[in-house]
């Protein structure tokens, strides 16, 4: 019985390091995504006070 509480007990600690690090690529593919539509914004600015378009 013990074998088995020790088991169950690394099973879930694993368990629960996954889930942390899968929230953790989370995070870091929003903050991504978040910073590039800025970028993409302040380009669109840039390109309109030049009175350029790059965009097809």
């Amino acid at each position: 019985m013990n074998n088995l509480i020790l088991f169950v007990n690394s099973f879930l600690s694993y368990g629960l390091l996954f889930l942390f690090v899968v929230v953790l690529i989370l995070i870091a593919c929003f903050i991504g995504i978040t910073m590039r539509k800025r970028k993409n914004a302040q380009i669109e600015v840039t390109e309109e006070e030049n009175g350029t378009s790059t965009a097809s």
